[in-house]
């Protein structure tokens, strides 16, 4: 892409963003046909969000980890998004269903580093990211579908976007992790007191663990790296459930806690 069609699509998405618009898609002059590209006008994007008071990047959020996640969305791989300063909520997040076009909730895992993971040090593998974890939360994402059909957007264009992230919510970190199977760790998943979902740890590509892996290897093909005090949500262990206003899900994990989210 050129440095022109950068900017010009950076500025649509952070506009859509900021405005709550529906988008049918980008003009394909402007539109990223690639990951790298995506990734390059997500940057772009996030600077200018940036500029226009939404805050600073503090996180990151892994999309499609899970195969029931891949399976939902159509895409087999998984992708990444930064999550923005102001968008981050402790234990529960009271939000307004009109503030969002099309918002819906995914569980996750999540970590916290005390370390950096420089791009030297790639390739990483479950293993050699362990000791960078200083703790676990438990986590909910909300995504905005801000897109006229995002069933039919292309992939690098909701990359673009941050691959949708609109909000998280964080649990209590809990640092004596390491006496936690995350593989094994369920997460139950309610909805306005109902049952919703249920799902292991080891859906994340068979361990939370690979996911942040996946992570720091793709930052390091891009001359980046994930750095002490970044957080990172690993992925949904149940599909995407798109939230009626006056919706209240609630998400636990034994031994993570819980954490929960309302729109009124």
């Amino acid at each position: 892409m050129t440095p022109d069609a950068i900017d010009r699509a950076a500025a649509i998405i952070a506009d859509n963003r900021l405005n709550r618009t529906r988008l049918d898609t980008l003009d394909e002059e402007i539109r990223p046909t690639d990951l790298p590209d995506a990734y390059i006008v997500q940057e772009r994007c996030n600077d200018l969000l940036a500029t226009k008071g939404l805050g600073n990047p503090v996180g990151y959020k892994i999309g499609c980890t899970t195969p029931v996640m891949q399976e939902y969305m159509n895409i087999h791989e998984p992708a990444f998004g930064r999550v923005l300063a102001p968008t981050v909520h402790q234990h529960h997040a009271a939000l307004t269903h009109a503030d969002f076009v099309e918002p819906g909730v995914e569980t996750e895992i999540a970590v916290s580093l005390t370390a950096d993971l420089p791009a030297g040090g790639a390739p990483y593998t479950r293993d050699s990211v362990r000791d960078a974890v200083g703790a676990v939360m438990i986590s909910i994402e909300l995504v905005d579908a801000r897109y006229r059909d995002y069933r039919d957007l292309d992939t690098p264009t909701m990359v673009a976007d941050n691959f949708f992230n609109a909000a998280v919510v964080l649990g209590d970190p809990v640092e004596n992790w390491q006496d936690l199977d995350l593989a094994e760790a369920e997460a139950t998943v309610t909805l306005n007191g109902d049952a919703l979902g249920c799902g292991k740890g080891s859906l994340i590509m068979g361990h939370p663990l690979e996911a942040l892996a996946w992570l720091a290897n793709r930052l390091s093909e891009q001359s980046r790296h994930l750095k002490a005090n970044d957080f990172v949500t690993l992925g949904s262990v149940i599909p995407t459930h798109w939230m009626a206003k006056g919706d209240r899900v609630d998400h636990q994990i034994p031994g993570l806690g819980s954490v929960s989210i309302t729109l009124a």
